[in-house]
Parts: C-alpha cells; structure tokens; sequence
C-alpha cells in the first residue's frame, strides 16, 4: 500500500465533471485521481490508500451504490461522498445507510463541497 495522504479518487462517467472536480480540488491543494471505469478504480483502491473516494450514483456499467459496496471489501477504511444529478430520497437514504459520509446534488457550491471533502478527509484519519 502506498502512504500518500488524503489520497482522493472521482469516479464519475462525465469527463467534463471529473475535470472539475480535479481542478476544484487542486485549488484547495488537494490532489485527486480520476476514473470513469469502476473496475480501473478498483484496481488502484487494491494497491493504494485511497482516503476518501468521490461517486457518481448514476453511471452505465456500475452505479455508484454498487461501487460503495463492493469498495467496503476492497477498501473498507475508504470514505465515500455520493454525487448525483438525479436526487431521490430513496438514492440519498440507500447511500448514506450503505455508508457514505455526505451526498451531493450536482450542481453543488464549490465551497460546501471543499468544507465537506475537507471534514471527510479529517474523519479519515
């Protein structure tokens, strides 16, 4: 396992939003990975710690309640955000029961979600 700190994965289906995310993140000084196939993500949760790992609910292949779950066994000290474009009270309740640490509704203020990554990454530890 590989010891970078606050090692943040984005797996989402969208280039555009990963980019975002990416570049978000990066103004803040936080460095991130970004995925758009879960099982490339997967492999890269297999051999390095990855702090907190960012979820698109809705994507082709996987959905991200799929991915939480299976990332319980590859990654269990893994935290999770949800994100999504389509927001059900059924997703958000599945998401956060399965786990996850905050829920996001795309498109969300820059700010509250670096306060959420932020606080994520400090339960983390």
């Amino acid at each position: 396992m590989s010891l970078e700190p606050d090692s943040i994965c984005i797996l989402d289906d969208d280039a555009s939003v990963r980019s975002s995310i990416v570049q978000l993140l990066d103004s803040d000084g936080l460095m991130a990975h970004s995925f758009e196939d879960a099982e490339v993500f997967f492999a890269y949760a297999r051999s390095q710690a990855v702090s907190l790992a960012l979820l698109d609910v809705w994507m082709p292949e996987m959905s991200g309640l799929q991915v939480q779950a299976r990332l319980r066994e590859v990654s269990p000290n893994t935290k999770v955000i949800m994100m999504t474009g389509r927001e059900t009270s059924a997703i958000r309740a599945a998401a956060l029961e399965g786990g996850a640490f905050g829920f996001l509704v795309k498109p969300f203020d820059d700010e509250a979600f670096l306060c959420l990554v932020r606080q994520t990454l400090r339960s983390a530890v």
